[in-house]
Formats: structure tokens, C-alpha cells, sequence
């Protein structure tokens, strides 16, 4: 298990009383939520990174990388954000 430090965040009033709703290990559900910003902030940075050496992902690029990550559109909508 990963060496945990205890910290002391202020959350607006309301988004307390929604996240206890949703989960009792609060510390774990902001735990997850840091992680998947924390590789969102870094694969952006990779992405700009790449573009800045290789040049802007042509259309083609985007759209191959959209069929790998979401799967065949069948009607040609773009998926959801998540």
C-alpha cells in the first residue's frame, strides 16, 4: 500500500453533502479524483509536447485516435465527454 499524508482541504458546504451521498471513504474518492486529474494534466502536457516536436495531429490522426479510444461511430457523432 502507498504511504498515505494527512491534509486538510475546504470543499464548498454542498459538495460535502454530495460526495458523502455518493461514497463513505471520502478520502478515497478524492484520492482517485487528484490521480485522474493529476494524468490528465500529464498527458496533456505530452500531447502539447509531441505537437511542438512532430507538428498539429492532422484529421486523419484525430479521428484514428478517436475509432482507438471510443470505438466505430456508427452514425458519425462524436462520443460524450466524460
Amino acid at each position: 500500500m502507498a504511504s498515505t499524508t494527512r491534509i486538510t482541504v475546504t470543499l464548498p458546504t454542498e459538495q460535502v453533502d454530495e460526495l458523502k451521498k455518493l461514497t463513505d471513504n471520502v478520502s478515497g474518492y478524492v484520492a482517485e479524483a487528484v490521480a485522474r486529474q493529476i494524468r490528465h494534466q500529464l498527458l496533456g502536457d505530452d500531447l502539447r509536447r509531441y505537437q511542438e516536436q512532430h507538428g498539429v495531429f492532422t484529421e486523419e490522426e484525430l479521428a484514428e485516435a478517436r475509432t482507438r479510444i471510443f470505438g466505430t461511430q456508427s452514425n458519425g457523432a462524436e462520443p460524450a465527454a466524460a
